[in-house]
Order: C-alpha cells, then structure tokens, then sequence
C-alpha cells in the first residue's frame, strides 16, 4: 500500500516549488510537454505524487530528471501551480535522498548554512596562506595539488556511492532485472548524454540554451584539463597557455550571459532562481575570470607582489570543489545522464 505524506508540498517549498498544491489536474502542462506519449504523462505524473506526498513513488522515477526545463508546462498552466519549477525542486530534493552525507538537504534548504560553509572554507585558504607565510612557489604548487586530490576524493567518497544509492533507488530496490551486458551495451548513452545533453533539444525552445550548454560544458571540462592536467599556470608551452585563456573565456561569457538573463528573467526557467542556480553560475562565472588573471598576472611578472589575486582564485576553487560540485547544481548534470542512462536500461529490461 502506498503511503502517503499531505505535508510533502510544504517540505518541498524548502526547495523551490511554492504552489504545487494549486493544481487542479487540467492536464494542460501534459498536453504542451514533448516528453508526454501514451505511456508518460509529464510533468502531471509527479504533480500528482508530490500533492499525495508519494515519496517513495517518486524516489523510484527518473521523471524529474528526464525533464530540461523549457517553461513550457509554466506559462500555460491556468493556476500558476508553475510545474516546471516544481519538477526542478523535486530534482533538488532527489539529490537530497540520493547524497549519504546529508549535506545536499541542508545546503538546498538554508541559504545560512550555506554561506556558512562558504565562509569556513574562505578562512581556511587564508589561514593556509598565513601558514605558508605567502610564500607564493608553495602555495600554487600546493594548489595543484589540491585539484588533483579533491577530484579524486569528491568523486570516489561523495559522488560514486550516491551515483550508486541512485542507482539502488531506482533500479536495484525494485528487483529490475537488467542483463549484464546491456550496463555495457547502454554505457553509449551515458557518455553522449553527458557531455552533449542532446535530449535538451527535443523542447521547442531550447536550441540556443542547448548550444550555450554545450559550450559551457566543453569549455569547464577542457579548462580543467588544461589547468589540472597540463599544469596552465606552470606551463611556459604557448599552445597550453592559449589555450586555457580561450577556455577561461569562454566559461566567462556564456556564464555572463546565464546571470544576465537571471537577472533580467527573460525566459520561465529564469523567473524563480534557486539561491543553488545562483551560485553555480556565479562561481563558476569566478572561476573562469580568477582563472584568466591569475595566468595573466603570471604572464606579466607581476603575481609575486600580488599573491591575493591567486588566494582569491584559491577560495573560489576551493568551494566550488567542495561544496557546488559535490552538493550543489553541478550534480544535476551528473544524475541527469545516469537517468538517461538508467532509463535506457529499464527499457532493454522490458
């Protein structure tokens, strides 16, 4: 017997979604959604589940992530119950479930907590500096070091296992018996949808937020391996060199235009930003501006005397490392391809 939780759409409004309860079941957001068919009702499926409060329901779908967020459902529904913010704040709190640290939850739901972390980390990179008597040769060559391992740390203790409780949500606890081979056979999917996010253009108005994505995407991934890798701030091989300018700017521009938008809320998915939405974009939009002038700083032989403009890159790297990426936004574009990738298996099951 399913159970059922009537105070579900309050707790739900910690994360966003502020008048779920106003629908009355129209179906209009359904009749106006590409991803509807005969055999998916989208968005009122989960709708109706997060008004029931069927928790368990829809820790088990992958619905909220299949959907990209094109306003669509929003702007024709007559009761402004805004389905489309109430799918992302369903996305919000399955990575609250999904997370073992708890950690997601208590971000998502306090801005205080929030900036708290925020600033704990901030004083530990200056208190490192101080320790290090800003010796600048020491704190860079530590500072690459730091990415390295918290890559590594990040992605094996916080992502992996709640990849893997996602996976057990979804998959595992309802006994779905998928082949071997088709994790292997499927694994395609993954890949593409990651590094693509392609399905983003099956909405009718999302070929240029898809093309701004993909730029995005390619432009943080390549800096990473430009600065991580390759080394751009110790590197003295132009091609390296101007290539992490390129990528710096690219991520500089398009995240440029993401918070202008925001802030002018021109299209639905901007009129009712998350503090999470606000963050990622501003940091990363810092990472790629600190980024430039630190290689830039270096370049002109003037970052010995001005050490702060690295411990200010340090600082922006370091919270995004560890609390955006492993507890914020960025996580979204991580259990969105696993989604699509563990549809595919549900599918070959059937």
């Amino acid at each position: 017997m399913a159970r059922i939780n009537p105070e579900f759409t309050k707790e739900l409004k910690k994360y966003g979604a502020f008048n779920a309860n106003a629908c009355y079941n129209c179906g209009n957001c359904t009749a106006v959604c590409t991803l509807s068919d005969e055999d998916n009702s989208f968005p009122r499926k989960m709708i109706r589940c997060s008004v029931l409060g069927l928790e368990d329901e829809i820790q088990m779908s992958l619905d909220p992530w299949l959907c990209y967020y094109c306003g669509e459902c929003s702007t024709t529904c007559p009761r402004e119950a805004d389905p489309g913010e109430l799918m992302m704040s369903l996305r919000r709190w399955l990575t609250s479930k999904y997370d073992w640290t708890g950690l997601s939850g208590m971000l998502y739901k306090s801005l205080t907590v929030t900036v708290f972390a925020f600033l704990v980390l901030a004083i530990a990179v200056i208190f490192f500096g101080a320790y290090e008597k800003f010796n600048l040769e020491k704190i860079t060559h530590l500072g690459h070091y730091f990415e390295i391992l918290a890559i590594s740390v990040v992605f094996l203790l916080v992502l992996l296992p709640n990849i893997a409780h996602m996976w057990w949500m979804t998959i595992g606890k309802h006994k779905t018996k998928v082949p071997l081979s088709a994790y292997f056979k499927s694994m395609g999917e993954l890949l593409v949808h990651m590094f693509t996010q392609k399905r983003t253009l099956g909405c009718d108005d999302n070929q240029t937020r898809w093309f701004e994505h993909f730029i995005l995407v390619l432009g943080y991934l390549t800096l990473l391996l430009t600065t991580v890798f390759l080394d751009w701030f110790g590197t003295q091989i132009i091609f390296v060199i101007v290539l992490g300018y390129v990528e710096s700017a690219v991520i500089f521009i398009v995240t440029f235009d993401f918070v202008r938008r925001r802030i002018q809320r021109e299209a639905e998915i901007s009129k009712h930003s998350h503090t999470s939405d606000w963050f990622f974009v501003i940091w990363l939009f810092l990472m790629g501006l600190t980024a430039f002038f630190v290689r830039l700083s270096i370049d002109l032989d003037i970052l010995e005397n001005n050490i702060w403009i690295y411990l200010f890159h340090l600082i922006i790297l370091v919270q995004w490392a560890l609390i955006i990426v492993p507890f914020g936004k960025w996580t979204h574009f991580l259990y969105r391809s696993f989604a699509i990738y563990f549809e595919k298996l549900i599918q070959v099951k059937r």
